[in-house]
């Protein structure tokens, strides 16, 4: 029968045992699972298909069915990533500070993991190891509860994960998943703060609003990704087309890949029509204002809602702006700060953009694309972080710790 409590009771006990772990044992304990993890390619690939014919059947977008897929390549790079992960330095335990006090006590501020982390995501089972491989390093318990197009997946590979960490002396109940995909279940599972420490949503609006509106756990907001590219007057034009081509067309299916156009008039008539081409080459449709309308044919009419729309399909948004300014605004007011890009050989119009535009993470030519834990050197990434406290943008190890102070003293009493 299943005892969601049973579940947090058991996590709550493992992060005791995991956050004494020494940074060896847990080190080896992620090697460990990664080699287990290409071992038993078959076993999950086997039950990855389960997952992939359930998803067609039920008409699973191409997008989406490109993030559940997982491969024996997808598999290497996932267990690459656990690699990674283990060869990162251990935030625990590291002094943030350590000052003097005149009454000579000695007071210090040190990394500690956060205790139990709850996951809730949808349907991609490389999130499955990237959580809990950041989570374990920073001496944490996880319970996942993915998407229920995934589930037989994510039940294969927390076997594996459980079965590598029972030949350690770190206990399996390090990684916990929730196999019930009752919708309600979820919201249970949000008001568990008895228990659970922070709760991180990752996947579309709905979910992620209906986690921040309803649960008691502190939450991470990961954002969705209306990601823009900016095109100013001084742009290059061949830097433009590759990296809106990279951002836009790459992989559809993600938070960091482009939606949203924004060309400065006074080179649109030139550069628009290059980068309408290039992507109907591809069959992407681009919607646009009027002023974009009546440069390409290949664009047709945007609506308002466009301009604030998450695709993840073989469509962008395209806008015509007067001015840096209007383009600043016009991003501010649509993005859902997670980043935007800007192509520009303007010094002076670069640095405006990286700090005017309030998104996790800015960019002066190059792709949105690299909004990415793996590609910022973290291993892995627990998400996007499109909130400001306590963490913004990639989620790395220390995204995932708090602090304490220790204090040392010998005999102080306050007066």
């Amino acid at each position: 029968m299943f005892d969601l409590e049973a579940i947090c009771k058991t996590a709550k006990s493992a992060s005791r045992i995991i956050a004494k772990a020494g940074t060896d044992d847990k080190n080896n304990a992620l090697l460990l699972v990664a080699d287990y993890l290409c071992d038993n390619k078959s076993e999950i690939i086997k039950a990855n298909k389960i997952d992939l014919a359930n998803a067609e059947e039920n008409n699973m977008s191409p997008a989406l069915l490109d993030r559940l897929k997982l491969t024996d390549e997808r598999i290497e790079a996932i267990a690459d990533g656990v690699r990674q992960v283990a060869s990162l330095p251990d935030p625990i335990g590291e002094v943030l500070s350590m000052k003097k006090r005149p009454n000579d006590l000695l007071i210090g501020q040190v990394r500690v993991p956060m205790g139990v982390i709850g996951i809730i995501y949808e349907s991609r089972p490389n999130v499955t190891i990237d959580t809990f491989a950041l989570c374990f390093k920073s001496g944490n318990a996880v319970i996942l509860r993915g998407g229920s197009d995934c589930i037989n997946s994510n039940i294969a590979l927390v076997k594996i994960v459980k079965e590598a960490l029972s030949k350690t002396n770190i206990t399996p109940d390090a990684i916990s998943l929730i196999e019930n995909t009752d919708r309600e279940v979820v919201n249970s599972f949000m008001k568990m703060n008895k228990y659970l420490d922070l709760l991180i949503p990752r996947g579309g609006a709905g979910l992620i609003n209906n986690v921040i509106q309803n649960a008691t756990v502190p939450v991470i907001q990961t954002g969705t990704g209306n990601c823009h590219i900016y095109v100013d007057k001084s742009a290059d034009f061949n830097k433009a087309l590759k990296i809106i081509r990279n951002a836009k067309l790459q992989r559809l299916g993600v938070c960091n890949a482009a939606e949203s156009l924004v060309i400065h008039k006074d080179i649109a008539e030139e550069v628009l029509p290059l980068i309408a081409a290039d992507l109907a080459s591809d069959d992407c449709e681009i919607r646009g204002d009027e002023a974009a309308q009546a440069i390409s044919n290949l664009v047709v009419p945007a609506t308002e809602e466009d301009y604030g729309t998450e695709y993840l399909a073989k469509i962008i948004s395209a806008k015509i702006v007067d001015s840096l300014d209007e383009a600043i605004d016009h991003i501010n007011k649509y993005s859902t700060g997670h980043s935007e890009a800007i192509i520009t050989e303007d010094y002076s119009s670069a640095q405006r953009f990286l700090a005017e535009i309030d998104s996790a993470c800015v960019y002066v030519n190059a792709s949105t694309r690299f909004t990415d834990g793996f590609e910022f050197g973290f291993g892995a990434e627990i998400g996007i972080s499109t909130q400001k406290l306590h963490a913004r943008g990639p989620m790395g190890l220390t995204a995932l710790t708090s602090t304490k102070f220790i204090i040392y003293g010998n005999g102080q009493i306050r007066k």
